[in-house]
């Protein structure tokens, strides 16, 4: 084989060591060789191995038990197991305990070395896998509760029309994401997705980089140059923080709306644009049109099926998938063995009010793994890393992290309750969990409904 591996032998048989590693390295290959499943637990955890062969019949820690380890230790590296006295039942353990195969003793060199040729095959699929997984992930939207379930309903309604979209939410919520979802899933897919931060750009700018300029066309001109309407010929625009939008440019971009034309600064005949428009605000869209800051025509122009994304605040069920995809996703990027979250980590997670929505938590959960232990991401790595939640008094709370997160808990479910007038449906919707969810977390809790109040349904 042209492609050189690095590989770990794992038997207690001297001769068998001597063999396999001899057939390996004349094949070109490197084989490192251990007598013991401990001491390769060890080598497998501070070396980087691409194929691991571990007999499975070994005094002390047999194989089986070698390769649980691996696994739990996060050591993901392929692991073929051999005997001499195999049999289906132990085939079938190690394959669901994971192994790549199971070979029976004695193994001729060349089923050995097409196991590891068929291996790194796999290795290679799976890379390349994992790096288009990387990619996209980075546009996923992951959820799991009722809250998001509703929302992706009415994206999957409305992204096969060309009906113009006005996504709100607070900073952070996944807007662009959204928009990303929505020309993915429509009929102009295959055209450019083509974003536009209203907010970013200064006003003077604004127009050319939205509709282009011709060359001299002003001071620094020194060519022509493609606004972003031209650019998403066929595909979609994403006018971000629309809300922001100076309101000379608000005018323009009625006309282009209108007329499905654009004309660049300097150009002397208009330009016909195919684009579907999609925005997005922070803001109060209606609230601005009333008070004269945003143009009542250009409203009613892209407000024509408002989509409203929740504060991950409202939707904590998400919190642990959430957490989970960001961990795969850093791992990914800087090439990390996992990162196991605990639970008690996960929970003060959840507990926090996240001002930042899911942008802040994807934040925090890098940090988090920057932060992390042998033994992982902990509670108290959470405590370390975590702002402090805002609003919160400094030194109103003591004692240890998950004496704090059920402090929280329980002062917030009694100020949803109080605010719902005790009913229980009400309540377990605002806070974004299933009513026998709330029951059984209030029980945890030792909250009681108060006497005199009766828990309405």
């Amino acid at each position: 084989m042209a492609q050189k591996v690095q590989l770990l032998i794992v038997d207690d048989e001297p001769n068998t060591l001597a063999s396999l590693s001899r057939a390996f390295r004349l094949a070109g290959h490197e084989a490192a060789v251990c007598d013991n499943a401990a001491k390769a637990l060890e080598l497998a955890k501070t070396q980087d191995f691409d194929l691991i062969f571990s007999d499975v019949v070994m005094p002390g820690k047999d194989g089986l038990s070698f390769l649980e380890d691996l696994r739990a230790q996060g050591v993901m590296t392929p692991v073929v197991m051999m005997s001499g006295q195999a049999h289906i039942e132990m085939a079938v353990k190690a394959t669901k305990l994971g192994a790549m195969d199971f070979l029976e003793k004695p193994i001729s060199t060349d089923r050995l070395l097409l196991t590891v040729e068929n291996v790194i095959k796999l290795r290679r699929l799976e890379s390349e896998n994992r790096q288009l997984r990387q990619t996209l992930g980075k546009h996923q939207i992951v959820w799991t509760g009722e809250v998001m379930r509703k929302v992706m309903a009415q994206v999957e309604r409305v992204a096969a029309s060309e009906s113009r979209v006005c996504i709100l939410g607070e900073t952070g919520t996944g807007k662009e994401l959204v928009a990303r979802t929505l020309h993915e899933r429509s009929p102009r897919a295959s055209g450019p997705f083509v974003t536009l931060n209203c907010a970013a750009v200064p006003a003077e700018l604004i127009e050319s980089e939205l509709f282009g300029h011709e060359k001299g066309s002003f001071t620094g001109a020194a060519g022509r140059h493609i606004g972003k309407f031209e650019q998403a010929e066929h595909g979609t625009i994403f006018l971000d923080e629309i809300g922001d939008m100076p309101l000379p440019m608000q005018a323009k971009l009625l006309r282009v709306l209108e007329e499905g034309e654009i004309e660049r600064i300097g150009g002397d005949k208009p330009i016909p644009v195919d684009v579907r428009v999609l925005v997005a605000t922070h803001r109060n869209l209606e609230a601005l049109a009333r008070e004269g800051k945003f143009r009542q025509d250009l409203f009613h122009r892209v407000y024509v099926f408002p989509l409203a994304l929740p504060p991950l605040r409202d939707r904590r069920e998400d919190i642990p998938v959430l957490v989970d995809h960001f961990a795969r996703l850093v791992c990914a990027q800087n090439s990390w063995k996992p990162i196991a979250f605990a639970q008690q980590a996960i929970d003060a997670l959840s507990a926090y009010p996240w001002p930042g929505n899911v942008r802040e938590l994807r934040n925090v959960v890098e940090r988090l793994m920057l932060l992390a232990t042998e033994s992982g991401v902990t509670a108290d790595t959470v405590q370390a890393a975590l702002p402090a939640a805002p609003g919160a008094v400094a030194g109103g709370s003591s004692g240890p992290l998950a004496d704090r997160v059920q402090s929280f808990e329980r002062d917030t479910i009694l100020a949803e309750l109080k605010r719902s007038n005790y009913h229980m449906t009400n309540a377990a919707k605002a806070l974004g969990l299933e009513r026998s969810h709330l029951y059984k977390k209030m029980e945890q809790l030792g909250i009681e409904v108060q006497k005199g109040r009766r828990a309405q349904d």
